[in-house]
């Protein structure tokens, strides 16, 4: 699996997923923490990449796209410190490995995990 994160992602996140052997990118190591919502989506889709956001305009502007890809994770947490996120992702791979790679959006709360296939 390959993940970018957004903005409102740690890079210590981006650190962990690395050290555990995922292919991880945050945008600010590419120079890309100004790139337009929509064309981050672009960016993920066409690496083959699964977005790590807090951003809930991602899951809007899937929808209206009608695309299948990419998938994107999105954490709504009370805590949304980089460790609470990592413990909550671990989880979320651990389960959702398929859903990931058909093309799904995945929110993630303190409580539970809701899932919804692409497109919507």
């Amino acid at each position: 699996m390959r993940f970018l994160a957004d903005m409102g992602i740690s890079p210590r996140t981006v650190n962990w997923l690395k050290a555990a052997g995922y292919d991880a990118i945050h945008l600010v190591e590419e120079g890309l923490e100004r790139l337009a919502d929509d064309e981050i989506l672009v960016k993920a889709r066409e690496e083959g990449q699964i977005l790590l956001t807090v951003d809930l305009d991602f899951g809007y502007l899937l929808a209206v796209s009608g695309e299948t890809l990419p998938s994107v994770i999105l954490f709504r947490l009370g805590n949304e410190r980089y460790e609470m996120i990592n413990d909550r992702l671990m989880e979320a791979l651990n389960h959702f490995e398929e859903d990931l790679a058909a093309g799904a959006i995945i929110s993630v709360s303190d409580e539970a995990f809701r899932v919804r296939r692409l497109p919507i």
